[in-house]
């Protein structure tokens, strides 16, 4: 099986293009099962946002199915979107999916929203049943590593996210934001930042319109806001100096008719659009009307980059530890191989240890606690003594990926190189995804204990399973 993500995102492609293939959080839940159904697709997520949209799957090794779903998906021409597509396999990847999390791969980086994104999308994946064992390690270890490059380097200081920018723009136009009337179209979570930001600048009056009513009450309610109905938006939008549009709506809400009626309304009055939509809210044509202006999600990379120097210094740390974070995962799914391997060989030792004990128990006569202590601590002492060779060497094969290796290890030692001997001393079935994350415990758990061996207390089997 393989690990491949393929996608577009804001620097490979327009938002023009971006936008004919964007999933909103409704269409998620069908569009993941929708790629799961696609043939040699064994586990899959989506993450769909402003600026990407990523297909993340595993895969057999020569199924195609996963590089033409948006083309299919979406009735666009191969030949159209292709030379916007990037694509990772593997190793590369983690890499792209633990940069993105960590919001090395953003717009704006360091911005906080990405990791959330990723988030909502793992969620819905697992909600619509399409990921198991492997995709579920992976992602919940792309998490802690976001959350560690968050934590141990500046990345995430003096926060710059896309609804800042927005309101630096609009500082920019206008001079002071000082008593200026913001009209939030949308009332979904950037909303609610640029809300904050612009109230921090001094702005007066925040209009709120949302489709669900109750959601755009709640969000006025924050800000002392005014809540005008979705349906009347074109109405009052003539009041606002600011507008700010997040709606997801498939056609754009503002268009150039609209702004000629505003600026008559307004008498000419300069009005600002910050358009962070996917598909786009403003029709661009808005934007060749004198005292209108309009700005997308593409223009505010623009000046997101003014900010950008000391982050940018912040981000060379963050990339270091990505990448240590990403080896550190590559080689604990190596080790992973070797468990069963490892699980086998202790079992095996430790029915001679016992076979022997049992063997010489009518010689040795009856013993008190102590002396059966004793015993036992002697015995476990020596296996553990011969056991640390073979160990080392099972795991020094799996880290290197030297298959071959591990193979003549497990032939010369009478052991299975996989889970089918080791998952013998259960006593109930389990699932694959049970049997996977077992097994990739046990790995890490060699992996972090001190160079010795260790053999499972002789007094219970069950710690044998245990550690599986």
């Amino acid at each position: 099986m393989t690990l491949k993500l393929i996608g577009v995102n804001h620097k490979t492609a327009p938002i023009a293009l971006r936008e004919q293939i964007a999933i909103s959080r409704e269409e998620l839940p069908d569009a993941t099962r929708a790629l799961a159904a696609t043939p040699g697709v064994a586990e899959c997520m989506i993450v769909s946002t402003c600026n990407r949209v990523e297909l993340l799957a595993v895969v057999e090794d020569e199924t195609e199915g996963i590089t033409s779903f948006l083309s299919n998906h979406f009735g666009i021409k191969p030949e159209v979107l292709q030379p916007h597509l990037f694509e990772y396999r593997d190793q590369e990847a983690v890499r792209h999916l633990f940069r993105m999390a960590a919001s090395l791969d953003s717009m704006v980086v360091g911005e906080p929203q990405i990791l959330g994104q990723v988030k909502d999308a793992f969620a819905a994946a697992r909600a619509a049943g399409t990921v198991s064992g492997h995709l579920e390690h992976l992602l919940q270890s792309a998490f802690a590593a976001a959350k560690k490059a968050r934590t141990e380097t500046g990345i995430g200081s003096n926060s710059v996210s896309i609804a800042s920018v927005a309101v630096d723009l609009a500082r920019k136009i206008f001079g002071s934001l000082q008593g200026r009337t913001v009209f939030l179209v949308g009332a979904g979570k950037m909303s609610e930042l640029a809300a904050r930001h612009l109230v921090q600048q001094g702005a007066g009056t925040i209009l709120v319109s949302n489709r669900t009513e109750e959601r755009a009450r709640t969000l006025a309610g924050q800000f002392n806001g005014r809540v005008i109905r979705f349906d009347q938006l074109h109405e009052a939008a003539s009041d606002a100096d600011i507008v700010i549009s997040s709606t997801g709506a498939p056609m754009p809400i503002f268009r150039k008719e609209h702004g000629q009626a505003f600026l008559h309304r307004r008498r000419n009055r300069p009005m600002f659009f910050i358009d962070i939509a996917v598909p786009r809210d403003v029709d661009p044509e808005m934007n060749k009307l004198d005292g209108i202006f309009v700005y997308d999600i593409d223009d505010l990379q623009q000046v997101a980059a003014a900010h950008m120097e000391e982050r940018s210094r912040q981000a060379i740390d963050a990339e270091t530890l990505i990448a240590a974070e990403v080896e550190r995962f590559d080689q604990r799914q190596r080790t992973v191989t070797a468990a069963p391997a490892i699980v086998a060989l202790q079992r095996k030792a430790e029915e001679i240890r016992l076979a022997e004990i049992e063997r010489l128990h009518g010689r040795l006569g009856t013993l008190t606690e102590e002396q059966l202590a004793a015993v036992e601590a002697l015995t476990r002492g020596l296996v553990n003594k011969f056991l640390h060779p073979p160990m080392q060497a099972l795991k020094q094969a799996a880290r290197e990926g030297n298959s071959a290796r591990l193979e003549a290890l497990c032939e010369a030692w009478s052991v299975s190189s996989t889970s089918g001997e080791a998952r013998a001393v259960t006593q109930a079935p389990r699932s694959a995804a049970q049997s996977r994350n077992s097994a990739e415990q046990s790995a890490d758990q060699e992996s972090k204990k001190p160079e010795r061996a260790v053999v499972p207390d002789a007094d219970s089997e069950s710690k044998v399973e245990a550690r599986r």
